[in-house]
């Protein structure tokens, strides 16, 4: 069975601008670049997973449903302009719950992989934190680093990107060009 590749695309700070536990569909603002950037890649062979933490939820600032409904508007409004997004995963709970799901872990990276038999060698993290380039790490995937968000100067794990850009147009171009050789 033919082997699937994916990129993984952070959503506050990398897709959108965070506006620090972004949840009101009233502040969907994307960044400049980022539907490009998605755009290019919805024409690709990748599959295009949104992955996110989402601690706002399980810290009690906003709800489930509060994050649903700003997907919902978000994922209408890319498909609008023409992206597809394959999947949207994120986990709700707060570092401090240690679940799985959070980034830098796993388990939402191994949901994708199962459910759309990617190679993860051959796939692609895109994020503006050192959290999400750990998570590529952990996964063996590629990693990019954004300078859109906190542009990976967070400090939160001591890592470097192996690609850095300035947006998600930049990286969508270098993957489609990286991917060609």
């Amino acid at each position: 069975m033919k082997m699937n590749k994916a990129v993984f695309v952070d959503r506050d700070g990398t897709i959108n601008i965070d506006k620090g536990y972004t949840y009101k569909t009233m502040d969907l603002q994307f960044f400049s670049g980022a539907i490009e950037g998605l755009q290019l890649l919805s024409q690709s062979p990748f599959k295009l997973i949104i992955i996110s933490n989402q601690s706002g939820i399980g810290r009690g600032y906003y709800r489930e449903e509060d994050y649903q409904t700003f997907m919902k508007e978000m994922l209408n409004r890319l498909k609008e302009e023409n992206v597809r997004i394959d999947a949207a995963y994120h986990c709700p709970h707060t570092p401090n719950e240690h679940c799985e799901c959070r980034k830098p872990k796993l388990g939402n990276v191994k949901k994708a992989q199962h459910q759309f038999n990617l190679d993860l060698k051959k796939s692609y993290i895109i994020g503006d934190k050192t959290e999400d380039i750990q998570t590529g790490i952990n996964a063996g995937m590629k990693t990019i680093a954004v300078q859109t968000g906190n542009a990976c100067k967070d400090g939160k794990f001591n890592v470097t990107s192996d690609f850095t850009v300035k947006n998600l147009y930049e990286a969508a171009t270098f993957i489609l060009k990286e991917d060609q050789k």
